[in-house]
């Protein structure tokens, strides 16, 4: 499998009244085609400053985007322009992503009147093909946002993303902010649009009992830098790395039988402005020792398993 969208060194700063904000920070990975890669962290790790960056809604500090083995970094504006119909984002919020004033009907068409390739009769065709795509039913066609619930505003954000036929799409957390019974359809609806047309995807998240359902490999993220990386199952079958395992043990269960005890974590949180070289996570670490204050790269413990901690082999029992 080739790459669709690999990632090298890439960084994203921003400059503040104290400093600079490392929020993205020398990070590296790949999506293969028709693949998802499952990206989680607590809020504010820089998950979606990341999936923002490769499509050029924020602009990157340093590092290379690559799309198809071809450097899209620093794009011109028609060149942009094309990149527009090859990747596409959908948003947390479904509700603050839609324009209030537009209908249903003109919201999907919205992206195909931009691009002026389409007559009006092929935007009306494509239109209803997009709504039944991803279930929106034709008596809600001339429907405002505020008229609909939470699941099928999310149904309109995915027609307006898909609407030029992009092959790659960041889904930046897609069913946070709807309630659970309502999550389980668009995931499925997610999945069954891969299958059907081949989407790749960069999945963002903060739930990992979400993430498990739909991704191929799992990226873990911390203050703005890759702590590891794993096929989905390997994963969580076994984590490597300490913030992997707190962030795994607060997942709920049902199991009684199961003995799973949750780690708290505690320390103060490493400030991502200006941070110091060394593993961040070190201050909220129960392994921490003086190692931890030089600079981690990712290193591989298994096939396609990866890790960013000084103390892994020895923590895990493969020193």
């Amino acid at each position: 499998m080739s790459a669709l969208v690999e990632v090298k060194n890439l960084k994203t700063y921003f400059s503040s009244g104290r400093g600079t904000v490392h929020a993205v920070d020398d990070v590296s990975f790949s999506i293969e085609k028709g693949k998802t890669v499952g990206l989680v962290g607590e809020s504010g790790c820089g998950k979606s400053t990341l999936g923002r960056t490769i499509i050029h809604l924020t602009n990157s500090t340093g590092g290379q985007i690559l799309y198809e083995g071809e450097d899209i970094t620093h794009p011109n504006r028609k060149e942009l322009r094309a990149l527009r119909e090859k990747m596409q984002i959908i948003f947390q919020d479904p509700f603050s992503s839609l324009n209030p004033r537009l209908t249903i009907q003109e919201t999907i068409q919205e992206p195909l009147k931009l691009s002026k390739r389409y007559d009006k009769q092929t935007i009306e065709k494509e239109t209803n093909r997009l709504m039944e795509l991803v279930g929106i039913e034709e008596r809600l066609r001339n429907s405002y946002p505020h008229e609909l619930d939470g699941g099928r505003r999310q149904r309109v954000g995915i027609a307006r993303a898909l609407a030029l036929n992009p092959q790659f799409v960041v889904c930046d957390e897609p069913v946070s902010a709807l309630d659970v019974s309502i999550q389980a359809q668009i995931l499925n609806l997610l999945i069954e649009l891969q299958e059907e047309i081949g989407l790749t995807y960069l999945f963002i998240t903060h739930d990992l009992s979400v993430v498990r359902h739909i991704s191929d490999t799992i990226c873990v993220m911390y203050l703005g830098q890759m702590v590891e990386t794993a096929p989905t199952e390997e994963f969580f079958e076994k984590q490597y790395h300490p913030y992997s395992k707190a962030l795994l043990s607060a997942i709920p269960t049902t199991d009684l039988q199961k003995d799973k005890k949750r780690i708290i974590l505690k320390g103060e949180i490493t400030s991502a402005i200006n941070p110091q070289p060394g593993c961040r996570f070190a201050s909220r670490c129960i392994y921490a020792d003086e190692r931890c204050k030089q600079p981690v790269k990712l290193e591989e413990l298994g096939e396609g398993h990866f890790v960013a901690c000084h103390r892994a082999k020895e923590v895990n029992g493969m020193a």
